[in-house]
């Protein structure tokens, strides 16, 4: 099973440093009264579809056919205090409502499991503080997810620092991840390893990320941005209700390292080539200590037919190597310690392109003055395996 999730992402662009602390004035007379205000609103909903013949439930054979909606809303308050910081409080509410043909062959004897549809709800909120004249930013969030087999806590720490002219940033954000999941098996294992070791007393999976940002405006036109984000992760790696048919016809689940380390580092560089036209490329090389490797290539640009409305075709190739605990459908032997059949983790390249059109109205969108922005977005993703997918997305702004 593979799904795309709909996700808002952003960077966090800031150093850990020593913040010097400036002396305040106890001078009633230049207080000033700084009430909160809402700042932005934002929906999101997207439809996201599936299918291939490699399905990891079923042992690397099987259909992969999913489909996904997901939904989130975004609040955005900021208030500025009497020393002029900026404090910016974001809650997000999101869930994801999916049907999945493979997770339902866990147990095929039934009419629809537990498994085969779901809801996962992953909520968060988060609160910086942006002080402009000290240069530097602190924020703190909190993340939430659960669904049908597992439940997720998230926190993280972000610290930036930036130069006076706000041209040069630099950041650092921490992230813990700690799961806990509901140990499932295969039907026809239950009770029945056929002789196969596995350590079923282990539920849990924490990880561990940083990313570090390096971001730098070079003149009016270039700027660009050096990222590197290494992970570890600690626990339940493998997922136990994914079959392996060996080469003997036996049978047993997934079964992966309880450890991994991953050192992904990539370069995003944006270049005005006109007033109207933009060009967004980004790079990434990734490796791990399980031997998979992979290249990411992709470009954006993003053109203005009107000041108020624009059209951004995107392509992105990707390909990877197999990790090396891989292999397909009755292809594992018994004496191997580690064994895997989920074709996510083989060698495959892909391709996803797709266009994003994006109208912004000063005066308000069909006379809602508060809503001035509105994208729709469309992509196809296709994989050397065979697998396909179509994801629409729309996204709504409130100010």
């Amino acid at each position: 099973m593979r799904i795309i999730p709909l996700s808002v992402i952003g960077f966090y662009l800031g150093l850990l440093s020593a913040f010097s602390q400036t002396p305040q004035q106890d001078d009633s007379s230049t207080y000033k009264n700084r009430k909160l205000k809402t700042y932005e609103v934002n929906f999101i909903g997207s439809y996201y579809s599936q299918d291939g013949n490699h399905s990891a439930v079923t042992g690397g054979t099987g259909t992969e056919k999913l489909t996904d909606f997901s939904t989130a809303i975004d609040l955005l308050i900021t208030r500025k205090d009497t020393l002029d910081r900026t404090h910016s409080w974001n809650f997000e509410i999101a869930a994801d409502a999916y049907s999945s043909a493979s997770s339902d062959k866990i147990d095929p004897t039934t009419i629809s499991s537990a498994s085969s549809q779901d809801i996962r709800y992953y909520p968060s909120a988060s609160y910086t503080i942006r002080n402009e004249r000290k240069h530097h930013s602190i924020g703190f969030e909190g993340s939430f997810s659960q669904e049908f087999d597992y439940t997720s806590f998230g926190t993280a720490l972000n610290l930036s620092k930036f130069s006076k002219d706000n041209n040069r940033e630099v950041s650092l954000k921490l992230q813990a991840f700690f799961d806990r999941w509901k140990i499932i098996l295969p039907i026809e294992l239950r009770g029945n390893m056929n002789g196969h070791s596995v350590d079923l007393s282990k539920d849990q999976r924490n990880s561990f990320n940083a990313s570090i940002v390096f971001s730098q405006i070079v003149n009016s036109r270039f700027q660009f941005a050096i990222i590197a984000d290494p992970s570890y992760q600690q626990g339940l790696l493998g997922t136990l209700f994914n079959r392996i048919y060996f080469a003997d016809n036996s049978l047993s689940v997934e079964k992966l390292p309880d450890t991994r380390t991953k050192y992904p580092i990539g370069l995003r560089m944006n270049y005005f080539l006109t007033d109207q036209l933009i060009l967004r490329t980004f790079l990434r090389y990734y490796t791990d200590d399980w031997d998979l490797k992979s290249n990411t290539f992709s470009i954006e640009t993003p053109y203005k037919i009107s000041p108020l409305f624009s059209v951004s075709p995107f392509y992105r190739f990707y390909t990877q190597t197999a990790i090396k605990y891989f292999a397909g459908y009755k292809e594992h032997l018994p004496s191997e310690e580690f064994y895997s059949s989920d074709y996510d983790l083989s060698e495959f390249n892909s391709q996803f392109f797709g266009i994003n059109l994006r109208k912004v109205s000063v005066d308000g969108i069909f006379g809602i003055k508060t809503w001035n922005t509105i994208e729709l977005r469309y992509g196809y993703y296709m994989r050397s395996d065979g697998l396909r997918a179509n994801t629409i997305t729309l996204a709504l702004m409130f100010k």
